[in-house]
């Protein structure tokens, strides 16, 4: 289906992964094709305000990650079943795709660049990975609460442990319906993080370009993972943002992945 919205052209679509999963996607603009993967609790609704600021000078994909939004969800989960997913989207737009992940969304990406997709530049935004003392074995407390929660029906609560304890939420977010349909997928999340440290070793075997962007007014902790992980990568570089947090504008954003995206 075709939509214009002004001189926006965008297409809405459907793509089957390698196990028959329906995964929905938009696209927008012309030129170089941009994936851009959503981090957790979002659809790619989420990225649209980025999309449309990209969309000028590439063709932009969104997609809402499988067991969201209009995307659809086959069990048993397995990381490789999302690396699947987006495999069956770069083979969409030609065959090559620069990428952009936001949070485990760019662990993600992270995750698919070392599987061997073909991914042009790479590009991730404050993966949630931890390089402290201590942070393997919170994570897996962390993990197996949520997953307690999750087995029995919690979804609510399920939200509100992952916004307090590893988004740097003050206040657990109560209510949020949308939210709540989508709380199964931060098991996804937190499978795709493996033990939550920064994994240096597989990083290590990815070969493409990566840009690791934080930013300057995150938590110190969320910077030294994101330090952490630009130098693991053997074509790594890293970029702090000034200003901004893990809820980056995305007119900040934006001209930093243009400029990475078409440097020579």
């Amino acid at each position: 289906m075709d939509e214009t919205s002004g001189t926006l052209s965008r297409v809405r679509g459907r793509v089957r992964s390698a196990d028959g999963t329906g995964i929905a996607y938009e696209r927008r603009g012309e030129g170089t094709p941009v994936i851009l993967v959503s981090g957790a609790l979002c659809t790619g609704e989420a990225e649209r305000p980025l999309a449309d600021l990209l969309a000028s000078r590439f063709s932009v994909v969104t997609y809402d990650r499988r067991g969201r939004g209009r995307s659809g969800d086959t069990g048993p989960y397995g990381v490789e079943r999302e690396i699947e997913d987006l495999a069956a989207l770069i083979g969409e737009v030609g065959g090559r795709a620069c990428v952009h992940g936001v949070s485990s969304g760019g662990a993600l990406a992270l995750a698919a660049a070392e599987a061997g997709l073909p991914l042009e530049r790479l590009s991730v935004f404050e993966p949630p990975f931890s390089a402290e003392a201590g942070a393997r074995e919170a994570f897996t407390a962390r993990r197996r609460r949520l997953a307690g929660l999750l087995e029995r029906g919690r979804r609510g609560a399920a939200v509100d442990l992952f916004l307090a304890e590893a988004a740097d939420v003050a206040e657990p977010v109560r209510g949020l319906p949308r939210l709540e349909a989508v709380a199964h997928t931060l098991a996804y999340d937190h499978a795709v993080l493996g033990d939550g440290t920064v994994p240096a070793a597989r990083l290590g075997r990815i070969h493409a370009r990566v840009l690791v962007v934080d930013g300057g007014a995150s938590p110190a902790r969320t910077r030294r993972a994101a330090l952490a992980v630009s130098t693991a990568l053997p074509r790594g570089r890293h970029r702090t943002l000034t200003g901004q947090t893990h809820l980056v504008a995305p007119h900040v954003l934006a001209p930093v992945l243009e400029d990475f995206f078409e440097e020579e």
